[in-house]
């Protein structure tokens, strides 16, 4: 089999079997959204780097608090989803997924952005949502093909001058921060669409006070009082 979906409410580990699947390209062990389970698993064994050819591995809604160091030798995964976990770190061997495209990682226990992240130079979809996140490192300015970075419901008091150089960045939710300011260089950011579609850009919920003047200049009247609407006057 080349998918294999896992479910239960009493899962609590991965049978051993699976590790013996070496065509398997997808994994799934996370319960389905509507059902409003959460499954038990604390950790994800090491055997999974017997599982060479996963392209997509989803373990969303566990009760994960460590990846093993084992999981950077999946060289072929693009999709990786560990959102809703008890996770307050990453090994620094997720560096090495350099096919990773979509990593999730809302509602864990991270206390800042890990390094990593900004190792994975394929990585377009990120997000790292509701994590208490307080600092985002300077080396995010690596993740270079970035088209949407969902921060939202963290503790930002700042955003860096190198998150404007993600030069392909699509969609950027920074609602329920701290945010005071937005970089100068914020308007820099020209695959934003926020001039236009301002979905693409989240502010609600900061107590922003000084946005760059370029921030308030694109698009039509309506948009700009849009953004203006969030900003203390």
């Amino acid at each position: 089999k080349k998918k294999l979906k896992i479910s239960g409410r009493e899962l609590v580990s991965v049978p051993a079997q699976v590790f013996g699947l070496d065509q398997l390209q997808v994994l799934e062990m996370s319960p389905e959204r509507e059902s409003c389970l959460r499954y038990r698993m604390e950790l994800l064994p090491r055997e999974i780097s017997h599982l060479r050819n996963l392209t997509c591995l989803y373990v969303d809604s566990n009760n994960l608090k460590k990846i093993p160091a084992e999981i950077g030798t999946l060289s072929h995964l693009e999709r990786l989803t560990l959102s809703n976990n008890s996770l307050s770190s990453l090994p620094p061997e997720m560096g090495a997924l350099q096919k990773l495209r979509s990593l999730h990682l809302a509602n864990n226990s991270l206390t800042e952005l890990p390094a990593p992240l900004c190792q994975l130079r394929s990585l377009t979809f990120l997000d790292v949502s509701d994590n208490k996140i307080g600092t985002i490192p300077s080396s995010i300015q690596h993740l270079e093909k970035l088209e949407t970075l969902l921060l939202l419901f963290n503790s930002l008091e700042s955003l860096p001058e190198d998150v404007c150089l993600l030069r392909n960045l699509r969609t950027l939710w920074l609602g329920n921060n701290h945010l005071r300011s937005l970089p100068t260089s914020f308007g820099e950011l020209v695959n934003l669409d926020w001039g236009y579609n301002y979905c693409s850009c989240n502010f609600e919920g900061n107590p922003l006070e000084s946005p760059p003047p370029e921030v308030c200049s694109r698009g039509p009247e309506e948009i700009r009082n849009y953004f203006l609407s969030f900003f203390r006057t």
